[in-house]
């Protein structure tokens, strides 16, 4: 066996040499990846044409509106059907035919309504009692055809035409569709307290045959608008549904009432965010090791309260019951009465602890160094401020992006002319499905062929190439979205990057730091990097959509019985999620060295990957150290501000009890002030982390390309050279350097 060499320097690649012309930002830049450049905004172009040839086609309210067996809309302003914004079915009990699973139609006449019905009562009744009682039959007949007023014809003839609803049935809108009104009571399905009703043929019914035809239609319907993924929803899945409509109401109105507070609590997220990252610069160590002690006390006290309440509770009768048994209720405050809701809590925070110490106690080295990064990223955000802001240049762009996809997916999914069929109870009949015309169906031989067959409104749609590949049209709708949304980020993080590293590469801080580098930056990365960016987007849209098709497969899957499939797309998502990660990790580098030496993005990728694997345990231990304490520092923020607001929102703040506003459930206004403080905290510290990262690159480079003397001298801070004394006793060229550093 022969004695181990070490690693060659080809392995990781050359470090930077010096160059006396280099002053920070290359100046002096060409155009890269100007292929990419030219190929993207072709795509933009064809995108551009795509959304107008959608706009042109399109109708909106084919999509908003549901759709009669006349082709009208329902619920459409300015129309006969303005009032009528319900879809009504003659007759629900043929959606249990099997032509609905394939034709997605139930074989019923359906109507456009005010409202659905609210009571059981036949055609046969109302006819029976129309001489004594002729409110019944005005009650009746805004379920018939319009215009249809003969309450004397025969029902034979009325329900061969189709004029009226055998029956009607108790119903509530899903879907803006008129569906039985199903009620468990002590375990028996009713509907409206009956479980067999007359059907108006003469025929008596079940409840079951009822719910039977309700969710095989329901699953037709919801895969037409794309609800649940075209999934089957059980009849209790219907009923929760309905609830959370209710439930929806009273939470639009807690918005309603409490969206000034909410934004004021947003405000208080901004001021505190911002005073967080400045505070750093005066005295980061402090702050963080109190947010790193305040956090370990906070969760400490938590298990300390849980731990008593769990005690307190544990024995009780009603408090032995498990969260299982109880089910999902909307008052929180419900589970706060079980023993083993706050077993649970207790068990988390402990790991949550017990994490927290053990990285303190291999990291605590480590953290002293994070803190000087951070005091030198606070340092630099205080001379270019106007980085912070930049963040809602981002949220715009993307905003017009994703506005823009869904106004074409909506386009798109509403393209095409009303497409009708024959729609016939009888599985047997040979003009099923078939395409028909409504104005000349009633000339034809078919429903005399096919008893019962209708020729109703199915779908929109056209024989065009353009409606043939609408499918592969909204799937090129997702990608491209997925491009441009990368493309933002990806035009921010080097923006920023510029912004940063004119910083870092100044010797005379802040003198001689360019006037207005975030918008110098900006027009340097568009004008020169638009390929560069693209180019890395592209590769990291391609990943994420190969993910969205595993998932949909993963959704398609569920229900089939084969281990190995399972096990195969299981083995890719994971694949696919870790490479999408490592992407993202390489091209936020590769945007800095682009930012830096305005190179293409495989020679920039290359460079930093390199750059890194020079530097692996700085990169494995600083990075994630800084990461990490950023990301307390948004807990604390949102933590505070939903402490702050569950005070308020509860009325337990005595100088603002009058003030707060009466709420239907307390928590909507909470986890809204709590979610938006993060997203607040969230982007004003993305900002302060790609500048930590900008730095850390730079001091990287900087070591390389320089040695601390007077004709290479160090452009990083004092306490970013202490970093380096740090860090490089063990290797001699190393030494050299740092005694350069002492000596200076």
């Amino acid at each position: 066996m022969g004695r181990k060499t070490p690693l060659s320097p080809s392995y990781c690649g050359e470090p930077h040499k010096f160059d006396p012309k280099f002053r920070g930002p290359v100046r002096n830049r060409c155009c890269t990846d100007t292929l990419c450049c030219v190929f993207f905004v072709i795509i933009i172009l064809s995108y551009i044409a795509l959304g107008t040839v959608a706009w042109m086609h399109g109708d909106p309210r084919k999509v908003i509106y549901p759709t009669d067996s006349y082709g009208q809309f329902c619920g459409q302003q300015d129309t006969a059907n303005e009032n009528k914004a319900v879809l009504f079915y003659f007759n629900i009990l043929q959606c249990a035919n099997p032509a609905v699973l394939i034709n997605l139609q139930c074989p019923t006449t359906q109507l456009c309504v005010s409202e659905c019905p609210d009571r059981f009562i036949t055609y046969v009744d109302v006819q029976y009692s129309y001489s004594r009682n002729r409110s019944q039959w005005d009650y009746y007949r805004q379920f018939c055809r319009p215009g249809f007023n003969t309450p004397t014809k025969s029902v034979v003839q009325v329900i061969r035409d189709e004029d009226c609803p055998s029956m009607l049935v108790p119903s509530r809108p899903f879907l803006q569709r008129c569906f039985p009104d199903f009620i468990t009571r002590n375990g028996t399905l009713t509907v409206a307290n009956k479980t067999i009703f007359k059907d108006g043929l003469g025929k008596s019914r079940s409840v079951s045959e009822l719910r039977d035809a309700a969710n095989r239609f329901r699953n037709s319907v919801s895969f037409k608008l794309g609800v649940n993924g075209g999934g089957v929803l059980s009849l209790s899945g219907i009923s929760s549904l309905l609830d959370a409509k209710e439930i929806g109401v009273k939470i639009f109105e807690d918005f309603a009432r409490t969206w000034f507070w909410i934004l004021i609590g947003l405000v208080i997220t901004m001021v505190i965010s911002l005073l967080f990252i400045f505070l750093l610069r005066l005295m980061a160590g402090v702050l963080l090791w109190s947010v790193i002690f305040c956090l370990i006390g906070a969760v400490g006290y938590g298990i300390w309260h849980c731990y008593w309440e769990y005690r307190t509770l544990k024995g009780k009768p009603d408090a032995d019951v498990s969260i299982t048994d109880l089910g999902f209720h909307t008052d929180f405050r419900i589970y706060l009465q079980l023993s083993q809701t706050w077993l649970i809590f207790m068990i988390v925070l402990a790991v949550m602890e017990a994490v927290i110490i053990l990285v303190l106690i291999f990291l605590g080295r480590r953290v002293c160094i994070a803190i000087a990064l951070l005091k030198e990223g606070s340092r630099a955000i205080s001379y270019v401020t106007s980085t912070l802001f930049y963040p809602i240049i981002t949220f715009l762009l993307l905003a017009v992006c994703i506005a823009y996809w869904a106004t074409t997916a909506v386009f798109l999914a509403s393209s095409g002319e009303a497409v009708y069929k024959v729609i016939s109870a009888q599985p047997d009949c040979k003009y099923s499905n078939m395409t028909c015309d409504p104005q000349t169906f009633s000339q034809g031989n078919v429903s005399s062929v096919c008893r019962g067959s209708q020729c109703v409104f199915a779908f929109y749609g056209g024989e065009s190439v353009y409606h043939r590949y609408m499918a592969v049209l909204q799937l090129c709708n997702v990608f491209v979205l997925l491009w441009l949304v990368n493309f933002v980020l990806a035009l921010g993080q080097c923006t920023l990057s510029g912004a940063f590293t004119s910083y870092y590469w100044t010797l005379n801080k802040p003198a001689d730091i360019p006037a207005c580098p975030v918008s110098a930056s900006f027009r340097r990365t568009l004008r020169f990097h638009t390929g560069s960016l693209a180019f890395g987007s592209l590769i990291l849209s391609t990943v994420q959509f190969i993910r969205i098709v595993l998932e949909y497969l993963d959704h398609k899957l569920k229900g089939v019985h084969n281990a190995l499939a399972r096990f195969l797309l299981c083995c890719l998502k994971c694949c696919f999620w870790c490479l999408e990660h490592v992407i993202r990790f390489m091209n936020r580098n590769a945007y800095i060295m682009i930012a830096i030496f305005g190179r293409n993005f495989c020679a920039s990728a290359r460079d930093a990957f390199f750059l890194l694997m020079r530097n692996v345990m700085r990169v494995a231990v600083l990075d994630k150290v800084t990461d990490f304490l950023l990301f307390l520092g948004k807990i604390l923020i949102s933590g505070s501000v939903g402490v702050l607001a569950f005070f308020f929102f509860t009325r337990q703040i005595p100088v603002f009890q009058e003030k707060v506003p009466s709420l239907n459930y307390y928590w909507v206004p909470l986890l809204t002030v709590v979610f938006g403080s993060y997203l607040v905290a969230h982007g004003f510290f993305s900002v302060y982390a790609m500048c930590v990262d900008t730095l850390f690159l730079c001091f990287l480079v900087d070591l390389e390309k320089n040695d601390g003397s007077a004709s290479r001298p160090y452009y990083m801070s004092s306490s970013l050279r202490s970093i380096l004394n740090n860090k490089n006793h063990g290797r001699t060229e190393e030494r050299k350097r740092g005694g350069a550093l002492r000596r200076k």
